[in-house]
């Protein structure tokens, strides 16, 4: 290197993060990042670090922090790509001999389209990037790439020169850690003001090949470890530093026999420490028993909101389409009745649109998963197609005939926030396929609504319950019968219907994935969330539950004439009464003429028990939460309820109890 090479060299590092009720998220990527350079540069001295850009920030802020930097190196991923784009052309029309570096998931594998659209950007570097960064910065300001591996540019005429990737980094121990090397010290004494989220990674790697992830097309299938007593440090590192949230980043948690050992010291440093308060992880798939004991330690620490049973679709021929098929069902099941024996709270994610899915296994699927045990919350999300996934080469999605819309990332409860100089970040959302065509598409997601509205929040659970006991029917023709509830009878339910119908063709069109509300909490809600609250706001649960009455009954009375109505009409009454609800402060008794509760119990259970007349008095308990504002229940009730299905009124106490004895 010339004498140039050895003057200071200013460096910026951007990892631009969503903020989530007023916290934001350690910027872990980069903090690898300056870990790295401070242990392994031949003079650390020569780089002087700026502070580092972890939040949303009006981009002429952001460029005017960044401005004296000679390299900057941005981590992208879909939340933020966008923004990082802009800070990156505006920085290079400030500074044209500025160094602007692109890493993370958000980088194509292919890169030539990438760089010609965005010419401002001077080098792209692929999968991980600890030693390709500090090989630039030493190479810097030679600007001589040929021999650094794992990066792409242009050359002056415009053509790519793509580096074969570097090695992947086998033993992790070679990464400082910027938990205990003093790197996030730094930026929490620099900013007191803020309320940390810990991003953590105790693997890196995934054996799967999910097409519609990036995660194992990523890391090349193996998984490689970091230390346990590294990883046991860092956990002490969150609890010092009162890190209430933890989000790891592993792609299946449970896959390794030391992860149960690692879940209970977490859970051993919340009980001496009260710290972290919860440990979000991805279950590893197949390995049923470390899935479980994983799970349940970190729930019997009041780590988790409820565990994680990620299915996104159970067709067989569409498992096959998206590289799923080696992953076992029967383990799904097998997790789902283990954590219903221990009441602990499970929920499940489904995926539309998943390419080979059609609305009659789509709608089966539900129905196979609420067979299953899966009684408190599943998760329909949109697919949204990834960079860097298989299923974002077109090819992939010409084969079967995928149809992608341009939509705006908005997170679910996320405040409708209109920043000035921002960038709104965009997603590739899939609306219609081959085997699900767009009026398909529709109908999936408004009968998906419709599932969530009616027994994952909880408004009709119990009665749908008691019809498929009464009737036999499945829970998707139950389900299917009310979504297509006619409207010259049924006003109320037909118009939630349509209402849902109308946002799946909004959504198709470009429109938000969720339901904005200025007036209940200024937030994005979840369709069916949106329902419940206004159906509470306008008072019109006579009219729901005696559209659901007749609905109900006339299925019964269609398949089992035989059948006595009364265990229905109980199981109405008795939902009502103990859904929450605002401005509630009386405790109530109702009287039931069969074990409708005990049924409904053993039913979330997994524990079956025969409908039988037994007449009862419940004491429903509404006096020890009650709800004085309608923003109060709006919160607590629709929003926090979410994963934990918490919309009545203590399920412990809907018990029969014989009079005289309550």
């Amino acid at each position: 290197m010339g004498a140039a090479s050895r003057d200071t060299v200013a460096v910026g590092l951007v990892q631009i993060n969503n903020s989530f009720s007023g916290q934001n998220y350690l910027p872990y990527s980069i903090g690898l990042l300056e870990s790295y350079v401070r242990k392994y540069a031949a003079d650390p001295a020569r780089y002087r670090m700026l502070p580092s850009i972890y939040k949303r920030l009006p981009v002429g802020k952001a460029v005017e922090r960044l401005r004296e930097a000679d390299v900057v190196g941005f981590s992208t991923y879909v939340w933020n790509g966008r923004i990082s784009l802009e800070i990156a052309r505006r920085l290079k029309a400030l500074k044209p001999d500025q160094l602007i570096i692109f890493g993370g998931p958000h980088v194509p594998d292919d890169p030539a389209q990438f760089l010609r659209d965005h010419p401002f950007i001077d080098l792209v570097v692929h999968n991980e990037g600890e030693k390709t960064f500090l090989q630039i910065l030493e190479c810097f300001p030679t600007r001589a790439w040929d021999a650094i591996p794992g990066i792409s540019y242009l050359d002056g005429d415009g053509s790519l020169r793509r580096n074969p990737n570097a090695p992947r980094i086998r033993d992790l121990e070679e990464i400082p850690s910027p938990f205990l090397d003093g790197t996030l010290d730094r930026l929490i004494a620099a900013e007191p003001g803020e309320s940390w989220i810990g991003l953590w990674e105790t693997n890196r790697g995934c054996p799967f090949q999910c097409t519609f992830c990036d995660w194992g097309s990523a890391t090349a299938a193996k998984v490689n470890k970091f230390e346990e007593d590294r990883l046991k440090a860092e956990v002490d590192w969150f609890a010092r530093n009162r890190i209430e949230y933890i989000f790891c980043c592993d792609a299946n948690f449970g896959i390794l026999k030391r992860d149960v050992d690692i879940a209970s010291y977490v859970a051993e440093v919340k009980a001496k420490t009260g710290y972290p308060r919860a440990l979000s992880v991805q279950n590893t798939k197949n390995a049923t028993d470390r899935a479980y004991e994983t799970q349940k330690i970190l729930s019997d620490a009041g780590l988790n909101k409820g565990v994680a049973l990620s299915m996104q679709t159970v067709d067989m021929a569409t498992l096959v389409n998206i590289k799923r098929d080696n992953i076992s069902l029967d383990t799904y099941t097998e997790l789902q009745r283990r954590f219903a024996r221990d009441k602990v709270e499970t929920y499940s994610d489904l995926i539309l649109g998943l390419p080979g899915e059609t609305f009659d296994s789509f709608a089966d699927g539900i129905n196979t998963l609420i067979e299953t045990g899966q009684h408190n919350r599943i998760q329909f999300n949109n697919l949204s197609i990834l960079p860097n996934a298989e299923m974002g080469d077109i090819g992939y999605q010409q084969k079967f005939g995928m149809e992608v819309i341009e939509s705006e990332i908005i997170n679910i409860h996320g405040q409708k926030l209109v920043s000035e100089d921002d960038v709104p970040e965009v997603q590739s959302l899939v609306i219609a396929t081959a085997s699900m065509p767009r009026v398909d598409w529709r109908r999936a997601r408004s009968f998906a609504w419709m599932t969530a509205f009616l027994y994952f929040d909880k408004l009709c659970q119990l009665p749908i319950v008691v019809t498929r006991e009464l009737s036999g029917l499945s829970y998707r023709a139950i389900i299917q019968a009310v979504h297509d509830a006619p409207a010259d009878r049924f006003p109320l339910i037909s118009g939630i219907r349509d209402f849902f119908l109308a946002e799946a063709a909004s959504i198709q069109q470009g429109g938000p994935e969720y339901v904005y509300s200025e007036e209940w909490l200024g937030i994005y809600w979840p369709a069916d969330e949106y329902m419940f609250i206004r159906l509470t706001a306008e008072g019109n649960f006579d009219a729901f539950y005696g559209e659901m009455r007749t609905i109900l009954s006339e299925l019964v009375a269609a398949r089992a004439p035989h059948q006595s109505l009364e265990p229905l009409e109980d199981a109405i009454l008795l939902n009502r009464a103990s859904l929450k609800q605002p401005f509630v402060k009386d405790s109530l008794t109702v009287a039931t003429r069969f074990n409708v509760a005990s049924l409904y119990r053993g039913v979330l259970g997994n524990e079956p028990v025969d409908l039988t007349p037994a007449p009862a008095r419940l004491h429903i308990d509404r006096a020890s939460q009650s709800w004085d504002d309608f923003d109060g229940w709006c919160r607590e009730v629709v929003w926090w309820g979410n994963k934990k299905g918490a919309y009545l009124y203590q399920n412990s106490v809907m018990e029969p109890q014989l009079a005289g004895h309550f």
